[in-house]
């Protein structure tokens, strides 16, 4: 089988990237593959070409709809007609159309959520899928123990579809994180293909002030400096409005903020115009970025820390995936150590908050309930999200809710249980807010202390970090072209006043002024 000529017929590339070949022909020995390849390395063409070599139909789960849909209008692009998405924004009808027709198609992408309606599981076991891929795969770590619990059912949902051979695909996941991903989703003695994390073309500069006002002045500075376009990533939805609305006041380019507190058609807007070049800048929180396919992102700042090193490296990798020189700004004080720490312990429940879910429980033994949706309020009023999920993952877990039916229980261990496990979850995310804390406040090279993270060998790169030293001149916009642009502007307005004047005097009015 020439796997160059499929490559060539359907996507019209002469040669593979790295990595890319060997992958692909793993997956096709039927082998349980894990891949980590950087962003813009073509992840998709490790399942896509399988799929034209007779390993189809291919079961793609996808953690955004905006990812989702970017990657059926790739496919839809090149020709390939047989693609289709399931996910909630799908009405009654079309789902039901689909799933009937669900045999006719070879690529099928889904999320972790609509994979565990009965009625999608049963389609799908029908067909006899071939190739079981799990986009994004770190996020089965990152969310599945948070707020996104179904990503931690997928390895059952594979059992139940036969065990078809699993291709995990990600850009940055630790050796601790790769050992979670393979355990959560039951893959069987894999081969694992463990690309560099490192992007040579992105520049990394951490910058610390003593104050928030220090802070936010050198945000609007590089705003104003450097090329874009660019994204600059916030804690809170509240901090995100308000810079965009500074830039946009200031007149630093076109500006929009972006985060979950829009509505669903508010935020594909903004992706749509983000990726026409008609935004220049997103001020967002960590909603934004992955399944945006833009290749000429210029810089990525920071003005509040993620709380892990994977996230800053898939979140800084968002820049240059055309190759081209990008630049990774962090803009830290000491202040902002207690918002992840605050985040922690607001994402997860305490003992007194199990309790009171485990305590409500206990008087409704035998009933169902709507457990899955927060807005219901089966559960105590007050607590967050993030914890009501985990503790009706939990309570699923160890046999206390099935099939939405509250099972009898024994309170106290109940508690204990279920407090110990959030304690555990905890523990490991101070551990990995402390490593991504302490890569901040080391005296050497940024890329070689992230490498370090993920026991790869130092490298040496131009251009490489604000501790080896570069030029902060190439990312900045030229200043000749900026001179020139405001020279044209002031032009055209001076064009526009004496053609009105002389529109004046020919209808003879007097000019005013």
């Amino acid at each position: 089988m020439n796997l160059v000529s499929i490559l060539y017929k359907h996507f019209g590339y002469q040669k593979f990237r790295l990595g890319q070949e060997e992958i692909i022909k793993d997956v096709l020995e039927g082998k349980d593959v894990f891949a980590m390849l950087p962003t813009g390395a073509g992840k998709s063409l490790c399942y896509q070409v399988p799929a034209y070599a007779g390993a189809s139909p291919v079961l793609i789960v996808s953690p955004l709809v905006s990812l989702m849909e970017d990657q059926v209008q790739q496919l839809k692009t090149h020709g390939e007609k047989r693609v289709v998405a399931l996910n909630s924004f799908l009405d009654f009808n079309k789902r039901k159309t689909i799933l009937r027709q669900l045999s006719s198609y070879s690529f099928i992408y889904a999320s972790p959520e609509i994979l565990q309606n009965r009625n999608v599981q049963r389609a799908l076991s029908q067909i006899g899928i071939r190739l079981m891929v799990v986009d994004e795969a770190h996020c089965v770590s990152q969310w599945g123990h948070d707020f996104r619990t179904d990503y931690l059912k997928l390895g059952l949902l594979r059992e139940q579809l036969g065990f078809p051979p699993l291709l995990a695909l990600t850009a940055t996941a630790t050796q601790e994180v790769r050992q979670d991903i393979v355990k959560q989703l039951q893959m069987v003695d894999p081969i694992f293909h463990v690309h560099t994390v490192d992007r040579p073309n992105i520049a990394i500069k951490l910058e610390k002030h003593r104050s928030l006002v220090e802070k936010v002045k050198a945000l609007h500075q590089y705003a104003g400096q450097l090329k874009g376009p660019g994204i600059i990533y916030f804690s809170s939805r509240n901090w995100a409005d308000k810079i965009a609305r500074e830039l946009e006041e200031a007149g630093i380019g076109s500006v929009a903020s972006y985060h979950a507190g829009l509505n669903q058609e508010d935020r594909l807007l903004i992706q749509q115009q983000f990726l026409s070049d008609e935004l220049s800048i997103v001020c967002s929180t960590n909603a934004f970025g992955m399944g945006i396919n833009k290749s000429n992102i210029r810089y990525v700042i920071h003005f509040h820390p993620p709380s892990t090193i994977e996230s800053y490296l898939q979140e800084i990798g968002r820049a240059g995936r055309d190759q081209e020189k990008a630049i990774a700004i962090h803009l830290y004080t000491e202040e902002d150590e207690f918002l992840p720490l605050s985040f922690i312990d607001s994402e997860l429940p305490d003992r007194t908050q199990v309790a009171d879910v485990i305590s409500h429980l206990s008087n409704r033994i035998g009933e169902r309930i709507n457990a899955k949706q927060y807005e219901s309020q089966e559960m105590p009023v007050g607590l967050p999200e993030t914890a009501w999920r985990l503790i009706v993952h939990k309570l699923e877990v160890h046999g206390i809710l099935k099939n939405d039916i509250i099972q009898p229980f024994q309170f106290n261990n109940a508690v204990e249980v279920i407090t110990s496990e959030a304690e555990d979850r905890r523990k490991e995310k101070l551990v990995k807010w402390k490593r991504f804390k302490s890569w901040l406040e080391d005296n050497q090279c940024r890329r070689n202390g992230l490498l370090s993270i993920f026991r790869e060998t130092p490298v040496s790169v131009e251009d490489c970090c604000d501790y080896c030293g570069f030029s902060l001149e190439n990312y900045s916009k030229d200043v000749n072209k900026m001179d020139q642009h405001r020279i044209q502007i002031s032009n055209w307005k001076q064009e526009l006043e004496r053609l009105l004047v002389v529109k004046k005097e020919d209808r003879g009015e007097k000019p005013t002024g």
